[in-house]
């Protein structure tokens, strides 16, 4: 290649970078404009957020605006029950999910494929379709209205089995056959070696679940009767109907509420790229 030609691939693939990056801002700014305008909303006036043309930037920042919507409902409550429902919720699933995916990944048994093919094909099912014989199931076991039924039935996910498997199977086989000859049972090899070799896929599943959990809408609304169940989606729908049209309200308490899931991804972005990375999954 002559240095002329060698100079044009250069400026042509800076071209390309250019306008990928470029491309790629805007499609940024496009998804978090909504988020820029919730913020910039519960910032502003009751009059603010209804100023024609809109206000992007209100001229003076309504801080307190954060304390009054916190005030006008028990958002405190809301927080725990969401908190305590996710992160026991995790917990359990990253249990349960961890000794099945093994049990598939490296355990020989009869019927081994046969079950995860008919577990597989359960995600197919709509989760709508299950409303009704859950909610009969647990309403006889007397579960209404508590957290035994906004946190047991969630603690088993096909798909976290599955995600889980398949990094499982990229472990090698000879870490068995070492463990084995010196003397180490099954079930400290997998939490002993395996489990530690597979932290970013396990944070993975569990910031999948916590993320499901905090937003659960349908299922908490069905289960629950009191203020004091209520979940921060639910506690949101309930706030909005009671302040009708004060939307500085309603935008402050929804940043409230989206603060915590924030945090937790700027702390474990890394983890959780890893893990989708290396377990396949695009």
């Amino acid at each position: 290649m002559s240095e002329r030609s060698q100079t044009s691939y250069i400026a042509r693939q800076r071209a390309y970078r250019l306008l990928l990056y470029f491309l790629m801002l805007i499609g940024c700014a496009i998804m978090l404009l909504p988020f820029f305008w919730m913020v910039t909303t519960s910032l502003k006036t009751e009059l603010g957020t209804m100023r024609v043309p809109p206000q992007w930037i209100p001229p003076q920042l309504h801080w307190e605006n954060y304390a009054t919507a916190w005030n006008m409902a028990p958002f405190g409550r809301y927080f725990f029950n969401s908190f305590f429902i996710s992160i026991t919720s995790t917990i359990g699933e990253v249990i349960t999910t961890i000794l099945a995916a093994y049990a598939f990944a490296k355990m020989r048994f009869f019927g081994k494929n046969v079950v995860f093919t008919i577990l597989l094909g359960t995600l197919m099912i709509p989760g709508e379709m299950l409303l009704i014989p859950n909610y009969v199931t647990l309403t006889r076991l007397g579960w209404l209205d508590s957290y035994e039924a906004l946190i047991i039935p969630w603690i088993v996910s096909v798909f976290g089995i599955f995600l889980l498997r398949q990094f499982f199977r990229s472990i090698p086989d000879e870490l068995w056959d070492a463990a084995r000859i010196d003397g180490c049972p099954r079930g400290r090899y997998l939490w002993r070696v395996i489990v530690p070799l597979s932290k970013p896929a396990i944070l993975t599943v569990a910031l999948f679940k916590f993320l499901g959990s905090w937003n659960a809408f349908q299922w908490v609304l069905l289960m629950t009767n009191s203020e004091s169940m209520r979940t921060i989606p639910v506690g949101l729908m309930v706030f909005s109907s009671d302040i009708g049209t004060a939307y500085h309200l309603l935008m402050a308490a929804s940043v409230l509420a989206i603060v915590p899931i924030l945090i937790l991804f700027f702390f474990t972005q890394k983890q959780f790229i890893q893990g989708i990375a290396r377990t396949g999954i695009k």
